[in-house]
């Protein structure tokens, strides 16, 4: 019965984990160390397991979060998100979609710990104020003011999300068109005049050491990265973080990964991930759920 429910309940528990740290490995961790205190419950003390498991995972991901962040302020060059590949039909809940995105995770990050938990869980998860008192160890009253605090520094920051459509992947390929032919003009008329491209090499191989904005400057930096791409480079389509992506591979590897924002028929971001310790498990399928349907005492 304990594997039973926690099998069961996976999926929520790694997309709690996963917004919370930004990192499928660090996602992973937390679920192996929820497990174990997990199977060594007693079974018969606990009455709604779904409702206990996420407790203990929010709490393993508060403490693993606590643990990480000195790391990330050392980390050389920009820092995305450790990327998901999702399934196509993420995008029919724009909730969950725009959760994942990079361009949410971002935000998420410029929360501290707490404010993080307490928003995922209430704003994505929908769990209420006291339910996430419980997880979190504090008075629901603090909790309350925790997620108003959050909520408003998300909103100030928070870029409109379309969720990944054909139509977007149809941008996506005239981009890529545009930039393996050289076609400039084409290139720029795909992308949003304050598009934003962003490059995680984490300093162990080749990436901009800084975000680069505007439309000109985002076109002749794609247009010399893909100068340096060899006859050998194809690149493969994908939904990764609910956002197309293209897949560069070389020789048999997944040289680079970037998924695209798009918002009324452009481009307004590129998140190029090139660090290999966020590619190692890219091309499997991260099943997500927030359990939109379901109460936290079922």
């Amino acid at each position: 019965m304990t594997e039973d429910a926690f099998t069961e309940h996976r999926p929520l528990l790694f997309t709690i984990a996963y917004e919370m740290l930004g990192s499928a490995t660090d996602a992973e961790d937390v679920l192996q160390e929820s497990y174990l205190r997990w199977r060594d419950v007693d079974q018969t003390s606990v009455e709604h397991p779904r409702a206990y498991l996420v407790r203990i995972v929010t709490r393993q991901a508060l403490n693993h979060l606590r643990s990480v962040r000195a790391r990330r302020e050392e980390y050389v060059g920009p820092w995305l998100p450790e990327p998901i590949r999702t399934a196509p039909e993420v995008s029919d809940d724009i909730i969950l979609a725009e959760s994942v995105s990079m361009a949410m995770m971002l935000v998420l990050e410029t929360l501290n710990p707490t404010e993080r938990a307490v928003f995922v869980l209430h704003d994505v998860f929908g769990y209420t104020h006291g339910e996430i008192a419980a997880a979190v160890g504090k008075a629901e009253a603090t909790v309350r003011q925790i997620a108003h605090r959050a909520r408003g520094h998300v909103r100030a920051r928070r870029r409109r999300f379309d969720p990944h459509s054909d139509a977007g992947r149809e941008i996506v390929d005239r981009f890529l068109t545009a930039a393996a032919t050289g076609e400039v003009q084409a290139l720029m008329d795909l992308l949003a005049p304050d598009v934003v491209q962003i490059s995680d090499g984490g300093g162990k191989v080749v990436a901009a050491r800084r975000p680069i904005t505007g439309r000109a400057d985002v076109a002749r930096f794609v247009l010399g990265v893909l100068r340096t791409t060899t006859a050998a480079t194809h690149v493969e389509h994908g939904t990764y973080n609910g956002m197309p992506a293209a897949r560069f591979i070389t020789a048999g590897e997944l040289d680079w990964l970037v998924a695209f924002e798009i918002r009324d028929g452009r481009i307004t971001g590129l998140y190029g991930i090139r660090n290999p310790d966020k590619l190692h498990r890219a091309d499997a399928v991260s099943l997500i759920d927030r359990g939109a349907q379901q109460p936290w005492n079922p």
